[in-house]
């Protein structure tokens, strides 16, 4: 029995040696499951670094798109996609069976909300047991996705470990919260200080070693649960400083004080002081999201997450706000909502991104259209918009457009948009952004 256990220690040992020669010699083969704006810039960092990379995913049209060497993320350049998948460093497929030849799976799946504010890890499972199906011994399995404390360890290691296999001696499991900031010019993946957490200290020293071939900082820490709780303290921080600079522009509002000149010389404070900014609302995957999963894990452990519930309300309530300056607006024009031509500039979640996801404009075009306004939009990265059973196509960039238009909402400040001109050629103008700070007022401009 002790000789059979001895070899079995050797063989673990020899497999543990042979998996970190691959990795330092880049020769291991890595998978990363989703494709999303999380999954394709990782997969191609990786590919860059020297790796052998399969990408998977369900979605055949990212598949395809991906083979033609066409980006759909905007944070990965054409030119280093179709790079990496001419070499055949890179190569995607739709088949899970790949997962059998590889040494690494990274898990960058989705984790939205069910309509009762509830964490929804079925994309996890699923992904999960997808790789229980082709898995072999020795493989380093990390979670990206972003979730609740605890997820790796009672969802993921359950499913991994029930055929007899053991964490930290037949395979790695590790947590590594996404770090992704669309759009940002100066961070990126792979410089963008990278959090590893493992089951065990073997999973986080392997995950920890296949990271930093390729990005330029990995910070380990002492277990997975530490780095699920990592990315919700990072966006937890962002809901609740948000909700609070909208709480101080409602008050401000009351008041008749301009939030905006509050904050430029509250910044000048060279400590003790970090600017946030008011806004129409929150969006995204992370911001609205990532703090519900952690309130929703307080209360399972019968605690009252106050800050992060109050500031999910606040922010809620942003876009009500903006429809509210809207009516201010018309009616100081002797005009009703009810009729009037309303044009939306901006619908993406944030300035310079192709994403609608969680967009505070999805609901202002929801509530104007129902209190009877005409609504429009312009906005570059989306021709065409379906909310529900509202259906709208971009406008022209034009005269004719701002003219028309009774009112204009700058909702989402994308760079490459002439404020000058929409300044020019609206009427009345609702700026949620204080884009128009430093523009020369040619007409009547409202800023939250």
């Amino acid at each position: 029995m002790a000789s059979s256990l001895t070899k079995q220690s050797k063989k673990r040992g020899f497999m543990l040696k042979e998996l970190k020669k691959r990795i330092l010699s880049r020769k291991a083969k890595i998978g990363i499951i989703g494709l999303g704006y999380v999954g394709l810039p990782l997969g191609v960092t990786f590919a860059k670094a020297g790796f052998k990379v399969h990408g998977i995913d369900i979605d055949k049209g990212r598949v395809a798109k991906i083979k033609k060497g066409e980006s759909y993320i905007l944070d990965v350049p054409r030119s280093e996609l179709a790079a990496v998948t001419r070499n055949k460093s890179f190569e995607v497929t739709t088949d899970f069976s790949v997962i059998k030849a590889l040494d690494a799976v990274i898990i960058c799946v989705p984790t939205p909300l069910y309509k009762t504010r509830e964490p929804d890890v079925s994309y996890i499972v699923s992904a999960v047991k997808k790789i229980k199906q082709y898995m072999k011994p020795g493989q380093i399995i990390v979670l990206e996705s972003t979730t609740y404390p605890g997820t790796t360890e009672e969802v993921m290691l359950p499913v991994l470990e029930e055929d007899g296999l053991k964490e930290g001696e037949d395979f790695y499991l590790a947590f590594s919260p996404e770090r992704v900031d669309p759009g940002n010019p100066k961070y990126d993946t792979k410089n963008t200080p990278k959090i590893i957490g493992g089951i065990s200290a073997k999973s986080t020293e392997m995950a920890r070693a296949l990271y930093e071939q390729a990005l330029e900082t990995v910070v380990p820490v002492s277990s997975a649960r530490v780095a699920e709780m990592v990315k919700l303290l990072e966006n937890t921080f962002r809901i609740v400083n948000i909700g609070l600079v909208n709480e101080i522009l409602l008050m401000c509002d009351k008041l008749k004080i301009d939030i905006w000149e509050v904050i430029d010389a509250a910044k000048t404070k060279p400590y003790g002081f970090m600017p946030f900014y008011p806004g129409p609302g929150v969006g995204g995957h992370c911001i609205p999201v990532d703090p519900i999963y952690l309130s929703w894990k307080a209360r399972v452990h019968g605690f009252e997450a106050r800050f992060i519930d109050l500031a999910s309300h606040v922010n809620s309530k942003m876009p009500q706000y903006v429809v509210r300056k809207t009516i201010e607006g018309l009616n100081s024009e002797k005009k009703a909502l009810n009729g009037s031509r309303v044009l939306i500039v901006g619908v993406a979640y944030k300035k310079d991104v192709k994403d609608l996801r969680e967009s505070p404009a999805l609901e202002i075009i929801e509530m104007l259209v129902n209190k009877g306004a005409d609504v429009s939009y312009y906005d570059p990265f989306f021709p065409y918009l379906k909310i529900h059973n509202i259906n709208l196509h971009c406008s022209k960039f034009s005269r004719g457009t701002f003219r028309s238009a009774d009112c204009v909402i700058i909702v989402t400040d994308h760079t490459a948009v002439d404020y000058d001109f929409i300044v020019k050629n609206s009427k009345l103008i609702i700026d949620t952004r204080n884009v128009l700070k430093n523009t020369v007022k040619r007409g009547k401009i409202i800023r939250l």
